[in-house]
């Protein structure tokens, strides 16, 4: 029972590394960290904006905007 605690004490923490910062960073976005809309549907699609935003702004800080406007015409074609 100890090493499959120790185990995921290790998982958490690389847990909060890589998936705790995208949801705080998206939580500030939205400002309170409240939905707008009501409504399972309309939650998910919102918060689907908001991830879709904040990977397009990950791709534009790695790929810079030229780079990322030439990927999507190669791939819009």
């Amino acid at each position: 029972m100890q090493t499959r605690i120790d185990n995921s004490r290790d998982k958490m923490k690389l847990r909060r590394c890589t998936v705790e910062h995208v949801f705080g960073t998206v939580k500030s976005w939205m400002g309170s960290g409240h939905f707008t809309m009501k409504g399972l549907a309309h939650v998910g699609t919102e918060i689907s904006l908001h991830i879709l935003a904040y990977n397009m702004r990950r791709v534009m800080a790695i790929l810079g905007i030229t780079d990322m406007m030439k990927a999507m015409k190669i791939i819009g074609a």
